[in-house]
């Protein structure tokens, strides 16, 4: 080893060092009783220690390790990490199987990682049930004093739902966090929102994790929480909401927003209720309840322009567009995302204005003014190049080719997913790839590549299934049951739509609604079910009608027009026909508009 590396190696071990020796300062009196506990414990006593945070366990495992009231001590140290984690006591008893038992020492168990199965929040973990439920069973088979080294949330969890191996406790060890490991944990949560959603799902649960052993730092469980601690305790509570939205939680989001609004709002800190209002909205948003979250948004946005925060401002101006094209009012949507570029404009933020040159992109694109979209997009793409933000780079190339696929350019369309794909597979970014495999999903029927379309759906599929997303499962067997429908597959085309209509119902998505019925029109149709077709037809016509979307009417014209023709009704035909044409030659939809005008001619006078 050469001298620099021998130097910092030996740096390395006198930090670790002093570190452990003020973590034993802190605690010295605690560690005192455990040493004693230790010391007196015979055949299966229980007892927990305390702990908010692992790298302190490991200085903990590591004091008792060299302490000389040890000696005589055969520590044996369990890790439980799996989440999944339902039958413990078999689990000990397999690892004792495979221990080589020092016949002159007394064996003591420290158990780590039951925090992860025994969980954050929800009724009666599996773990703990099976606890309480075989707790007779751990005196005969395992006859040793246990451990369990558990942050307060777990052990307050344990208490409750495993009361019966609770009350065997002899005693708990209540361990105090050094400020270095407090800050480190800080650090590690300290992160943007846009950075947490770019965590795999895994990641994301770590930092909830991480985030609630800092919040029983500051507020321990049955103690009231210190005044000084109020902020960071608030902030704390942001950050789980924002981490919980995340991973696609908005009601958990919801429970830890509540009470930061309510704290920042007594702390009288304009910056935090700002940011935790937002989020509020962004919770509802999740669930498509954008009235709601409109009102969130507003009260942001108001709060930002008595401070005159124009940067807050322009945030709370971009969710309120977001909610407005959601609810289908473009031009109220237009009117904030210009709001906000002119902000960004002015504070010569030209990162920022990449994401509001995507949303106008968006609005265009709704209104199917597709070469203006494809040239917001363009802009968006080219800031985002710019300042090497490659994650972002994907959804832009995933709605140009979405472009590409409305102006029937496939190959330009599979280009553009292809590369938003691979930057999500990149960055582990799953759930984002489903919305890339339903677009390819797409292009590959619209090339009659059916098995290639169905495998892109069934992976579309999987990953919403996998993350509870119900609202984007309806979207994918909609397609799905287009597909059927064009390998005339009938029964298998309801049953998709139908499960699509019944999602779309539930979350209140009535154009979402009226494009299905307006597809089950056409599979009655093609069933020669007319009363039927004709029935779901009116009632797509009718909600594209409510919400003003003319191209979209033309659709559900035109098929009113060919069912007419099937029926040899062919004044109505013409009607309904003209009236589709009309609206597909305003929209200079010339492909449409040529197929109409072969229907127009060949029908009987």
């Amino acid at each position: 080893m050469n001298s620099s590396k021998k130097h910092l190696n030996q740096h390395s071990q006198e930090n670790h060092n002093a570190e452990l020796g003020q973590f034993i300062t802190l605690n010295q009196d605690i560690f005192a009783e455990l040493l004693t506990f230790i010391d007196f414990a015979e055949k299966f006593t229980l007892g927990f220690v305390e702990l908010n945070f692992p790298p302190d366990a490991d200085l903990l495992i590591e004091a008792l390790q060299t302490h000389p009231e040890c000696g005589q001590i055969q520590l044996c140290i369990l890790n439980f990490p799996d989440e999944n984690l339902r039958f413990l006591r078999d689990e000990i008893v397999k690892e004792l199987a495979n221990i080589q038992v020092d016949a002159n020492k007394k064996l003591v168990l420290l158990i780590r990682g039951l925090e992860k199965s025994i969980g954050v929040y929800g009724d009666y973990p599996p773990v703990l049930q099976d606890l309480n439920f075989v707790r007779d069973a751990y005196k005969r088979t395992v006859p040793h004093p246990i451990l369990f080294i558990l942050p307060d949330y777990a052990i307050t969890r344990l208490a409750k739902f495993a009361p019966d191996f609770w009350a065997w406790s002899s005693g708990v060890f209540r361990f105090k966090t050094p400020e270095k490991t407090k800050e480190n944990a800080l650090n590690q949560a300290q992160n943007t929102e846009s950075i947490v959603d770019r965590l795999p799902p895994p990641e994301k649960q770590e930092r909830i994790d991480v985030l609630n052993r800092l919040l029983m730092e500051y507020k321990p469980t049955g103690y009231h929480l210190p005044e000084g601690n109020l902020r960071r305790y608030s902030n704390v509570l942001y950050q789980l909401g924002v981490a919980y939205i995340s991973h696609r939680k908005p009601e958990k989001a919801r429970e830890y927003l509540a009470e930061a609004e309510k704290n920042a709002e007594n702390l009288k800190d304009s910056s935090l209720q700002i940011k935790v209002l937002n989020s509020l909205g962004n919770t509802y948003s999740q669930q498509r309840q954008f009235e709601i979250a409109i009102t969130y948004y507003q009260q942001s946005l108001n709060i930002a322009q008595e401070l005159e925060n124009r940067r807050e401002e322009a945030r709370a101006l971009f969710y309120l567009g977001n909610a407005y094209l959601q609810l289908r009012q473009f031009a109220q949507a237009n009117e904030f995302y210009q709001l906000c570029l002119d902000i960004y404009q002015e504070l010569g933020e030209r990162y920022s204005q990449a994401s509001i040159y995507h949303q106008l992109g968006r609005v265009a694109q709704e209104l199917r003014k597709f070469e203006k979209a494809r040239r917001n997009y363009q802009q968006a793409l080219a800031i985002k190049i710019e300042h090497g933000d490659r994650h972002s780079c994907a959804r832009t190339y995933h709605q140009l080719g979405i472009v590409a696929e409305e102006l029937r350019e496939y190959e330009e369309a599979q280009h553009n997913h292809q590369q938003a794909l691979a930057i999500y597979i990149e960055y582990g970014d799953r759930y984002s790839q489903a919305g890339i495999y339903g677009e390819l999903g797409i292009v590959a029927q619209e090339l009659r590549k059916y098995e290639e379309a169905r495998r892109n759906y069934q992976q579309a599929l999987a990953i919403y299934i996998e993350y509870s997303d119900r609202y984007s499962q309806a979207l994918i067997h909609h397609n799905l049951a287009r597909m059927a429908q064009d390998l005339q597959e009938y029964e298998e085309a309801q049953r998709n739509y139908q499960q699509a209509l019944a999602i779309f119902t539930e979350y209140s998505d009535r154009y979402s609604q009226a494009l299905t019925y307006h597809q089950l029109g056409v599979v009655a149709q093609d069933l020669q079910e007319y009363e039927e077709a004709r029935c779901n037809y009116q009632q797509a016509l009718a909600l594209k009608i409510e919400y003003g979307d003319r191209y979209s009417q033309a659709l559900t014209y035109h098929a009113l027009g060919t069912l007419a023709k099937a029926e040899e009704n062919y004044p109505e035909a013409k009607a309904n026909l003209q009236t589709a044409l009309a609206i597909y030659v305003e929209y200079k939809d010339e492909y449409w508009a040529a197929v109409v005008r072969d229907i127009l001619e060949r029908l009987p006078e």
